[in-house]
């Protein structure tokens, strides 16, 4: 199985709502971790998806090596067991995977960057562990603001912008518009039998990790 699909969104984008509907599709997808029941190999299990990617990058260059029994993924970056990895902000990760994967496609999963600062917020403890990590586009001690979040959010959109600009196997898509689902099933050359909002915070009614 090749990868055909990789999601460069942010967390609380709508990750969880993309992995849903590309599982509902028939696409095996890695969100943020690989589960027990999604490998038969024992070393990928409980592994994280943007370590997979960087064990690949730096072992053998091609950072989906590790991931080839996924035909998605649907959030990559790691920020707990003091770890900070953000692969969806690499451009030595996104490259090797355009010049390594011609045929797989990439999506930017969005929201309104102050709806996605507060569902940070809403989530566990992510503000303060987003203050204090080093992460790019957001050093430690610069990431406690709706203002620092937000900025952050917006540069790494514009980024992925700049990075694809003009390469038809890229779509940035706002999970909340109401042609998000086509333009994403369009995209892909795939219907989306499922779409809605996973993981919703029941006491504030915010999207918990990944949701929309």
């Amino acid at each position: 199985m090749s990868l055909r699909v990789i999601n460069l969104g942010l967390p609380k984008s709508g990750t969880t709502t993309l992995a849903r509907a590309l599982r509902r599709a028939g696409l095996a997808t890695a969100d943020h971790r690989i589960r027990g029941a999604q490998t038969d190999d024992a070393a990928l299990r409980g592994a994280y998806v943007g370590d997979l990617i960087y064990r690949g990058l730096f072992d053998v260059g091609d950072p989906l090596t590790h991931l080839q029994g996924f035909a998605a993924i649907s959030e990559m970056s790691v920020l707990r067991e003091g770890r900070s990895l953000w692969p969806q902000t690499d451009f030595a990760v996104i490259t090797a995977i355009r010049d390594l994967h011609p045929d797989a496609r990439f999506v930017a999963t969005r929201r309104d960057a102050f709806a996605m600062s507060q569902s940070m917020l809403a989530w566990s403890n992510m503000g303060d562990r987003l203050h204090k990590a080093d992460i790019p586009g957001l050093p430690a001690g610069f990431g406690d603001t709706t203002r620092a979040r937000m900025t952050w959010i917006e540069a790494h959109h514009a980024h992925l912008r700049a990075v694809f600009a003009g390469d038809a196997r890229f779509l940035e898509v706002d999970i909340a518009a109401a042609d998000a689902r086509d333009r994403l099933a369009g995209f892909l050359g795939r219907d989306l039998p499922w779409w809605g909002r996973s993981n919703a915070n029941p006491l504030t009614g915010m999207p918990q990790r990944g949701a929309a």
